[in-house]
Order: structure tokens, then sequence, then C-alpha cells
């Protein structure tokens, strides 16, 4: 239905100009209809703390210092900025699997369910995921890197999105992967076997990528001539590239069965002439057993040349699972169907062996059922790992069901039991912390309680998270020095402060109290005093408290 405008300020027409002017400058990208679309409730201008719940928590292991994984509970957007506090910048891997919109009430937006007449459901689903993945941007490392999953109703749009969010230069992939492998004919046109799995870095820097290698692909490695390094296989010395294209890397060859001085009539090699006399040196130039072949080809040793497999982008149902299989898992662990449509880990493990080394940071704003986490236990107990995850989780709950709440219900659940074992599997090793998001207006930052404090402190400068007792002083102490939050400065607390400062190489002190808390500090060089709440509320993003 056409749009009124009779009942329009001035201001309110001149911003609608201004916005299509905007919208018409676009030479190409994604365009969605923002003013008629209700903004998300969730996207507000409120501090976001996080509370700590240790009776939904998994313990850490026998003398671990804190929890090292977290379980979010609240709304992504909210949790996403209290998230980007601690871990701007440092997230190597961000997998998600968010609402597909398929107008089959599998999408909430701002407290209700989009169906399939909702005339502004692309626009809707445009918007939410717009706000989130800019947000996901931040807290993504240089060298990191998103995955998505999608299905065909908004894969479309969904690349162009992340086109126009992490720019059009950092696409690296559409994946398509081979979700379930037997048809139905229920299906009236097309049946649909796979979904899409986009994936996009955060920069440049990721510029190399190889999946760690199968026996099949081992299989092709042989020793003909005996060779003590191991097995082998060899590789093309020449060039795709023409002399003309590439003449530095021109120059001749000399066969040393031969003596024979080899050059390639009209392509380049594929190294320079200090490479090549590397290779010489090393051996690693293969002429057919006895010298017969008539270029020379390259020895490649899986064991020293650390040779992977480059990532293809059609992923099958052998080598990454299916949804059936996700459901397997789930229904497993919790005997019977818990969550629709499960991810399988998988899909999950195979993205981290591509993103992620031994101790990098996985994020998931859309866990669902918690595969993500489930499978980052399941990789760190392959390879030693200690890779750490963050889940974000919904309760998912609407007017219709009040009491849903499927991180608590599921999504921990899942992974406290993945940890503790169930049915014949063993416990994997691992921890989290139960959080949960609290919005607090900006003009109330004064009331923050302690514990929400202190909990922000130990996730923005310690890699775990211990559970917090009311005290005047809290204190966390590694080899670099003391974190100190200062609730409260009394004529004890103020001794016993300077006694421990004084033992420690820098100390870096949260307060109430900064100016008091400097006065009984002062000549302290290596202590630091920073305010409470003006520190969290800038780190945050407000520009004044």
């Amino acid at each position: 239905m056409p749009r009124s405008y009779d009942d329009l300020s001035r201001e309110e027409l001149l911003a609608l100009l201004k916005a299509r002017d905007r919208r018409d400058a676009t030479r190409f990208g994604l365009v969605w209809e923002t003013n008629e679309v209700e903004r998300d409730r969730a996207l507000n201008a409120d501090f976001v703390a996080l509370e700590l719940d240790p009776a939904l928590s998994a313990p850490p292991a026998d003398g671990a210092d804190g929890w090292r994984n977290l379980i979010i509970e609240g709304d992504n957007f909210d949790a996403l900025r209290a998230l980007r506090m601690a871990f701007a910048g440092r997230v190597k891997c961000i997998c998600i699997d968010p609402p597909y919109n398929t107008g089959n009430r599998d999408f909430v937006y701002n407290d209700r369910f989009v169906d399939k007449d909702d005339a502004w459901r692309h626009s809707r689903w445009c918007e939410f995921m717009f706000q989130r993945l800019s947000l996901a941007k931040e807290l993504l490392a240089q060298d990191g890197m998103i995955f998505v999953f999608i299905d065909d109703n908004e894969m479309c749009h969904l690349g162009l999105l992340l086109n126009q969010v992490f720019g059009e230069e950092n696409f690296v992939a559409s994946i398509a992967w081979e979700k379930r492998y037997t048809r139905s004919n229920n299906a009236k046109l097309f049946y649909s076997l796979k979904d899409t799995v986009f994936v996009h870095r955060a920069s440049g820097a990721v510029s190399f990528l190889r999946e760690p290698r199968t026996e099949k692909s081992d299989a092709i490695y042989k020793n003909p001539d005996n060779d003590p390094r191991g097995v082998w296989t060899s590789a093309s010395y020449v060039n795709p590239a023409t002399k003309a294209k590439r003449p530095n890397l021109v120059y001749p060859i000399k066969n040393p069965f031969t003596g024979e001085e080899v050059n390639h009539p009209t392509h380049a090699w594929k190294f320079d002439r200090e490479t090549h006399a590397q290779h010489v040196v090393e051996n690693k130039l293969w002429w057919g057993k006895s010298g017969e072949a008539k270029f020379p080809r390259l020895k490649v040793f899986p064991k020293t040349d650390n040779v992977g497999l480059v990532p293809t982008d059609v992923w099958s149902h052998e080598e990454s699972g299916t949804n059936d299989e996700g459901g397997a898992e789930l229904k497993a662990i919790f005997g019977q169907e818990a969550f629709s449509n499960p991810k399988p880990t998988k899909v999950i493990q195979r993205i981290l062996q591509l993103s992620t080394g031994p101790d990098d940071i996985v994020l998931d704003f859309f866990a669902g059922s918690g595969t993500t986490a489930h499978a980052v236990l399941k990789a760190n107990a392959a390879d030693g790992g200690r890779r750490r995850f963050i889940l974000v989780s919904s309760t998912e709950a609407t007017a219709e069901e009040p009491e849903k709440n499927l991180c608590r219900d599921v999504c921990a659940e899942r992974v406290r039991r993945v940890i503790a074992g169930y049915g014949d599997r063993a416990g994997l090793p691992g921890d989290f912390a139960y959080l949960r998001c609290r919005k607090i207006p900006e003009g109330e930052l004064l009331d923050i309680p302690h514990d929400q404090v202190w909990t922000a402190l130990q996730l923005i400068h310690r890699e775990t998270l211990e559970a917090y007792a009311a005290q005047a002083l809290h204190w966390r102490e590694d080899e670099d020095g003391a974190l100190v939050y200062v609730e409260r400065l009394a004529r004890g607390t103020a001794a016993e402060l300077a006694r421990r400062v004084r033992s420690v190489p820098a100390a870096l002190i949260y307060t109430w109290q900064p100016g008091v808390v400097r006065a009984r500090l002062a000549g302290m060089e290596h202590a630091q005093v920073e305010p409470i709440p003006r520190s969290l509320a800038a780190r945050f993003g407000f520009k004044t408290l």
C-alpha cells in the first residue's frame, strides 16, 4: 500500500529524502526497506552487563583457575555489544546458523514469528542480520573468518549482505554442503539436498588455506626411488604462464643424467632461479628413474613439506555429515528429539580444522542446540588443543511459550552432558560459565552491581573467569602483575591494597574512588588506577557518563 506523507513533519520528510538519496547513490549492493520495518526492539543504547550463574555453569577442571568457555543467555545483539568490550579483534572463527526465514515460524522478530504473508519479511530479516553482522565484524581477528549457513530462502540476500559488511574483496567461498543425500518426491519442483555456507575473511591477512590430509589423499604418495626421506609425490615444474608473461622465470635447467640443458618451448618455470637452485641442492627434482623425463618434476614430501589439501567448495555428506546425523547426535544425548535440524558436529569440526589453531577463540551467536561447543570440545580432544568457545543463545520465549528457555534447557544442557559423558560416551574435557545479559540504561550505571563489574573486568583482562565473592578487595594475580577491583576503600582495605601492590611488578586497579586510591598509592608508579564506571562505559562506547 502506498505510504501517506500528509502527517509527516518537515524534518521527517527531509530524513526520508536524504535516505532515498543515499539509496539512489548506491551503485550496486543490497538495499532493504528500513522505513517500513519496525526496528528491532533489541536495538538499544543501554549498557549490557553479564551476570554469572554458577549453578548453571559446568565447573572448571580440578586445578584450573576459572572458566575458559562462555554460554550467554540473551538477545545476541546485546551479547555482541557486551563481548565487544573484551573480545574485539580476538575471535579467530565465527560460525553461525541464523534463522533461514522460511516463513514457517522459524524466525522471531520483535517477539513474534515472521510468516510468509508478512509483506516486509525479507527486509525484517536483512535489518536483523545487518545489525548483528556489523557487530560480529568488530570481534573478528585480522586473520579471522566467518562461516554462515543458509538455505535458498535468503541465500542471495545474505551473499550481498556479507559483501556489504565485510567487503566484496573479503569474500572467500560459497560452499555447497550436502546436508542430506536422499530426495523426497513430495517436492513439486526441485528438492534441496544442500545448504550454502558463505565464508568471508576479516582482511587479506587470510591468504592461504589448507585442510588436513586424509587417508585417501595420502594414497598418492609412493617411494619409487627408495628416497631415505620417505614417500613423496611429484608436482609439475612448468608454469601455466607463458615465457612472455613471466620472463623472470625463464632459464635453462640441467638434466643431471644427460648433462643437457632443458628449456620449455613455450612456458616459464614455476620457480625463480634462487628457489630452483635450492631444489637442486635438496635433491628435489625428479627426472624419472633413469632421467628419461622431458622436463623435471618437483618432489613433494608430506612429512617435511607440511602439505595440506586445498579446500573445495563442495562438501559431501560422507566427509561433512548431514542434518540427520546432527539429529541422531542430539537424540543420543537427550534420549529424544530436542531441536529441529541441528547441524552435525562433523561439519563444524571441518570448519574448525580449516580456520583455527589450538589456542583460538570460536564464537557462535546463533548457538541453537550447542553443536559448535560440542565440535570445539571434540577438536580439542583430537589434537590436544585449548580452543575456547563463546556461545550466545536466546530463550526463544514468545507470548505463546513464555517459559521456553532454549539456552538453558537445550544448549547449555547439551554441553554439560557432553562434558560429563552420556550413554556409553566418555566425557570430553571442558567447562563453561553460564551468563545472562543484563541491560542497564546509561544513566543508571552508577548502580551497576559489583559482581557484574568484576565479571566484565575479568573477561577484559584475563583468560579465565572466577566466581564472584562479596568482599571489599578483589585480586587476581599472574606473572605480569595484578588485576584489582576495589569495591570500597575502608581503612583496613587501604592498608592491605598498598601492601599487596608493593609486592607485584604491575597492578591495574579499578575503583569507585580513584582519587582516594591514587593518594593511598602515591609514589607507586607501577600502579595504574582506573575509575568505575567511567572506564567500562568508555570501553562499551559511551562518550560521556
